[in-house]
């Protein structure tokens, strides 16, 4: 049975515990508010120019002069799993459930007998991956330094991408991140993006006959400078999402984690208040005992 002393020490410990998780759910509140209306900005940015691009890469798929990034390499043999998650842990099933994810897509796809490559952006994919797929992780983007996710991130991942791919070292890459539905719920998305998979365009209901647009200069020259640059959006966007994700998963976690702390102080407490009654109440008995041998 453990001392008094023991039990003030693992009591206050738990209390020291209760106020750091305290002080992160509410560091977690403050960041998510910004984190989220910044996602929720970037997504119609982002649906809107997956549509106009829609448009215009139906007037030229499959066509030879189809830009490469929108045709592909005409071959699914090797694809490349970029899979974005977070720096940092503390954040409950978040990086768990995107490498959970990624992994379900890397074994079906090597069941099927292709060839696989994983780029990480974030430290905690690349660990939870490592163990697995270790051999097939060709290089991890950390953004432990960065404070706001930025354009230029994104920018950075996205010529990365583009790179790889003008050097025909994948056939088709897809992005897997968390997209941010609200702080008890974030949904893992997995995403084509080489060749990019445009949402079928649904007429309106009161538009009319179908409309012919003529564009200056040609659709391949349009597509050749707005695929690179969707792709970068298309980044922008994963890793906007995740960071209010993160931090909405972080909120979440640690609001629980001070429930269950408050919990094991109020059992410790009783637990001390009892085993200090008892020793008291021995002390007395062997006092009256003595008193009364005398």
């Amino acid at each position: 049975m453990a001392s008094l002393k023991d039990m003030r020490v693992r009591l206050a410990s738990t209390k020291a515990t209760q106020k750091i998780t305290k002080a992160m759910q509410m560091v977690a509140a403050s960041k998510l508010r910004r984190a989220q209306v910044a996602a929720e900005a970037a997504r119609p940015f982002a649906e809107r120019m997956d549509v106009v691009l829609g448009n215009i890469a139906s007037a030229v798929v499959g066509s030879e002069s189809a830009p490469r990034l929108l045709a592909g390499t005409g071959g699914d043999k090797v694809h490349l799993l970029v899979v974005c998650t977070a720096e940092r842990g503390l954040c409950g099933a978040f990086n768990s459930s995107i490498a959970r994810l990624a992994r379900e897509r890397a074994n079906a796809l090597l069941a099927q007998g292709k060839d696989i490559k994983i780029l990480c952006v974030g430290r905690k994919g690349a660990d939870q991956l490592r163990r697995q797929f270790g051999k097939y992780i060709i290089e991890v983007i950390e953004m432990r330094g960065v404070k706001q996710i930025g354009f230029a991130q994104a920018q950075m991942v996205a010529d990365n991408i583009i790179k790889r791919f003008d050097n025909n070292e994948f056939d088709i890459a897809t992005l897997f991140f968390s997209r941010f539905k609200s702080v008890i719920s974030q949904i893992p998305t997995a995403l084509q993006v080489i060749p990019p998979v445009f949402e079928p365009v649904v007429a309106e209901a009161n538009a009319g006959a179908t409309a012919n647009y003529e564009y200056e200069p040609e659709e391949t020259e349009i597509l050749d400078d707005l695929l690179p640059r969707n792709l970068s959006v298309q980044v922008f966007r994963a890793l906007l999402e995740n960071a209010a994700s993160e931090q909405g998963a972080r909120m979440s976690a640690m609001d629980n984690a001070t429930r269950n702390a408050g919990e094991m102080i109020r059992k410790q407490t009783l637990t001390y208040n009892r085993t200090r009654q008892a020793m008291i109440t021995k002390e007395l008995i062997e006092i009256i005992s003595g008193a009364e041998a005398l």
